[in-house]
């Protein structure tokens, strides 16, 4: 069992990329705690988990993780229940708002920010202490498309999921010397809730092309929520240690034999970077 020994707190557990995710780690061995803010769902998923493993602890509370006293409250409760933590898995997410980012609501532009980007931040701010103080630890990071390509029409989710990755790499250098790996999934094209938003949106406010994107996504199927949850387990294993600061696509990089390039990982592989001239073979000359 890869995850045997393993306590993790998983957000956004309650469904899709989330629930597999917890399923996966049980099925390893892992102990769990899950988050989301419906009640209903999260209690929902917690008794399905339970009743397929009852062997491991499934335990959950409702947390919205852009509020900062429900995390500190969510990382006791899952101290409490487990004793320690070796994982963190941060999967809650929003698209947020639809449409020409000079019309959307900024209110809901900022929601998402506060979701996507402080939902990361704070519980890593709320558990790094326990990791540096017992020197261990994994933090991984859903991160999304949103991250490496530009999404018109839906800004808010672009923009949070850039910055989540440069957080990442960013936590990731602060917490070497402590053994905590800091990485980023980008778990690939899944036919989620968040497909069924964009085609709820219509073309009109995400545009054809996206919208067609989704719509052949939602018919035909998408990549495997599977993929994402497996590299999820590779992260928050032993087997990955020493690999950190990088986005990591499930779908298209070899991330099963990552360690055995952890040499050449130290470098601005799989990392978010400027591109320049010479690196395209141009030669623009210098100021």
């Amino acid at each position: 069992m890869k995850l045997k020994n393993v306590n993790a707190l998983i957000t956004g557990g309650s469904q899709g990329l989330g629930k597999v995710i917890a399923e996966h780690f049980l099925r390893e061995g892992a102990r769990v705690v899950l988050c989301a803010r419906s009640e209903k769902d999260l209690s929902a998923t917690r008794d399905d988990l339970a009743k397929k493993f009852p062997a491991q602890k499934v335990a959950a509370k409702t947390c919205d993780v852009a509020d900062e006293k429900q995390v500190n409250a969510l990382v006791a409760f899952a101290l409490k229940e487990l004793g320690s933590l070796q994982a963190l898995v941060l999967n809650a997410g929003i698209y947020g708002p639809m449409g020409p980012t000079e019309s959307v609501s900024i209110d809901e532009w900022r929601r998402a920010m506060e979701i996507n980007l402080y939902g990361v931040l704070l519980p890593c701010r709320a558990l790094i202490p326990h990791f540096k103080a017992v020197k261990r630890g994994k933090i991984v990071v859903l991160s999304g498309g949103g991250a490496t390509n530009p999404l018109p029409n839906i800004s808010a989710y672009a923009a949070s999921k850039a910055a989540v990755v440069r957080l990442m790499e960013t936590l990731a250098e602060e917490l070497k010397e402590f053994h905590v790996d800091v990485n980023a999934i980008a778990p690939g094209a899944l036919a989620t809730r968040l497909v069924d938003e964009v085609l709820a949106a219509g073309p009109e406010k995400v545009g054809a092309a996206f919208y067609e994107k989704n719509k052949q996504w939602k018919e035909k199927g998408a990549v495997p929520p599977e993929l994402g949850a497996s590299l999820a387990v590779y992260l928050a294993s032993a087997q990955s240690d020493g690999v950190t600061g990088k986005l990591i696509s499930a779908q298209w990089d070899p991330w099963e034999k990552l360690q055995e390039f952890k040499a050449d990982l130290n470098s601005d592989i799989y990392t978010l970077r400027r591109i320049v001239p010479k690196d395209r073979g141009k030669d623009w000359g210098n100021r």
